[in-house]
């Protein structure tokens, strides 16, 4: 069961507050980027080419930090 984002705004608090409250949430929940992600169609091979380039991307990022110490 996924537990959806919901805020009880009290009473000293304005709306916007709430808001800010609720959006944190949302975002912590991780839906903005799921939303995002299932915008479009993505083909399996356009998946899997993103992956490796992000793997690649990953591996070169620790290489330089490597090199850095």
């Amino acid at each position: 069961m996924i537990l959806l984002p919901g805020v009880i705004v009290r009473e000293d608090e304005s709306f916007e507050e709430a808001l800010k409250r609720f959006k944190k949430q949302c975002e912590r929940a991780g839906i903005l980027s799921e939303i995002k992600k299932r915008e479009r169609y993505e083909k399996p091979s356009e998946r899997r080419k993103k992956k490796a380039l992000a793997a690649r991307k990953k591996l070169l990022k620790r290489l330089k930090m490597m090199k850095k110490r």
